[in-house]
């Protein structure tokens, strides 16, 4: 299994770049609808993927956008896509809705990198770290929390498909040392986090206190989404929610960011040896 299909999400990627190229045209709804025939309503719900998004569609609009033929074949194809099933409609129940965007959108990348300062990220939990933390943080409700459980190893299975995901780990040192579950869960865990290090499609640097400042500072967590057929995006969570960037210049803020995370943390290897070091010691 490769990149997981969400027809949700694919909608919300198309829409995503319907709406990129219509800001770039400096066109507002009204006047693309007044170019394209189409009405208001209906390009204002394509472009948040509230409504199916015709091939036919899509490309009145990208070409009233001024869009070329390429890009015009791209997000048409991309809108074609589909499965019966969404890949974690079995999981439904116990995610939160805000949640459920993020994952498919995961699902659908190429290219993941993600920078997380207190926990280990989701895509390399063992079973036991992610059960511990799902009960000790109240993410989900305590009766859902296996079901979450199972959700979260079957999302990790993405880094070992045949057409795995690249992802790329900036984890704060503060994560490696977070208690969770007691010291064997944790020295399990490291292991395993160092053992994934190992593939060719991860990596992972670990970010120390006497690394120095760096620009994620006010940011806290955050991803950067790659996609073979779109252009990227960012997110962010906050406490009940989540923050989608779409804007290119937000997201290439965020594209600086992760550089200069790279450039401050220990490198692959390094991080690698502590990572063993700490699991040694645990």
């Amino acid at each position: 299994m490769g990149p997981r299909t969400d027809p949700s999400a694919l909608r919300w990627l198309v829409g995503a770049e319907l709406g990129r190229y219509r800001r770039e045209a400096l066109l507002t709804l009204t006047e693309l609808s007044t170019r394209t025939g189409i009405g208001k309503p209906k390009l204002g719900h394509m472009e948040t993927g509230r409504y199916q998004q015709f091939p036919e569609d899509i490309a009145t609009v990208l070409r009233a956008c001024g869009a070329d033929q390429p890009a015009i074949d791209r997000l048409t194809a991309l809108a074609g896509r589909s499965d019966a099933k969404t890949w974690w409609a079995p999981w439904a129940a116990v995610l939160p809705d805000w949640f459920k965007t993020y994952v498919g959108l995961e699902g659908l990348a190429d290219g993941a990198f993600v920078f997380e300062s207190m926990v280990i990220p989701g895509l390399l939990q063992t079973e036991e770290y992610a059960q511990a933390l799902t009960l000790g943080t109240g993410f989900v409700r305590p009766d859902h929390a296996e079901r979450f459980v199972s959700f979260r190893q079957t999302r990790a299975r993405r880094l070992t498909d045949d057409d795995p995901l690249t992802l790329h780990a900036v984890i704060g040192e503060a994560a490696l040392r977070l208690r969770v579950n007691g010291d064997e869960t944790r020295r399990a865990q490291l292991r395993h986090l160092a053992t994934m290090s190992e593939l060719p499609n991860v990596t992972v640097q670990v970010l120390r206190p006497e690394d120095g400042p760096h620009a994620a500072t006010p940011l806290g967590k955050f991803v950067l989404l790659d996609f073979a057929q779109v252009r990227p995006i960012a997110y962010t969570e906050v406490l009940d929610g989540a923050t989608y960037v779409q804007d290119p210049d937000s997201v290439r803020t965020y594209s600086f960011v992760a550089d200069n995370l790279r450039q401050v943390a220990l490198s692959p290897a390094e991080s690698r040896a502590l990572i063993r070091e700490l699991a040694g010691a645990a």
